[in-house]
């Protein structure tokens, strides 16, 4: 005779064991992203409950990064995800991602490789493809105007340095620094990376403009090839 397994539900959990309960009492803080995600779904299905659901797309997207990437028709693919938890869960991500940008302090003034990091790393963490930004900066460094240049495909984008210097030398910007993501989340810079910012150094010093850095994005990590030397 085959056995009953049973399948454990939310309101079978302890009280204090039950994801909301455990919010209340002790802050979202407390709770693991698994748990979070539940209460958000509220319910599961007959077969899972709704941390045990949670779990399951947790695990099919691996961490929240790239489940924050996910379009509403992949999360549904999710056994037991139908199309207002997917809305849910993504509206949700999406209010975590405007609240980062919104509590981001302004950086008027670059001094150093960080500076550019909190400018623009919670820009770029979301991006599946590499996005070449510049920022251009007046003669003390202060930020004058951040422009997207161009975004490319998963493994490469193109540095046009027309393009790349057409506005500074139209708004009279005297340094620029360039910056650009990996989708892969490794930072290190490619042979490609480094040509590039040469040539667009060389660019620079022929129509007065300094490139002072090139910054490189991965996940949560950043990399300066001024402090490597690598132009």
């Amino acid at each position: 005779m085959e056995e009953y397994q049973y399948k454990k539900t939310m309101r079978d959990m302890p009280l204090n064991d039950r994801p909301r309960e455990r919010l209340d009492k002790l802050g979202p803080e407390a709770l693991r992203d698994a748990e979070l995600i539940a209460v958000l779904f509220r319910t599961g299905t007959k077969e899972k409950s709704a941390i045990t659901l949670a779990e399951d797309v947790l695990k099919t997207f691996e961490d929240l990064r790239k489940l924050s990437q996910a379009s509403l028709e992949e999360i549904q693919k999710v056994k037991g995800v139908g199309k207002v938890k997917a809305i849910e869960l993504k509206a949700a991500l999406e209010l975590g991602k405007r609240l980062v940008r919104h509590q981001k302090t302004f950086v008027k003034r670059i001094q150093k490789p960080s500076d550019v990091a909190e400018l623009l790393m919670s820009t770029y963490k979301d991006y599946e493809t590499e996005c070449f930004i510049c920022i251009l900066l007046n003669i003390r460094n202060d930020v004058i105007k951040i422009e997207k240049i161009s975004q490319g495909g998963i493994d490469s984008t193109v540095a046009n340095p027309m393009d790349v210097f057409r506005l500074a030398v139209r708004i009279g910007a005297p340094n620029i620094i360039i910056t650009h993501n990996h989708p892969s989340g490794d930072p290190e810079p490619s042979q490609t990376d480094i040509d590039i910012t040469k040539q667009l150094r060389d660019a620079g010093n022929i129509v007065g403009i300094q490139l002072l850095d090139h910054v490189i994005f991965g996940d949560g990590r950043y990399i300066s090839l001024k402090e490597r030397g690598l132009f």
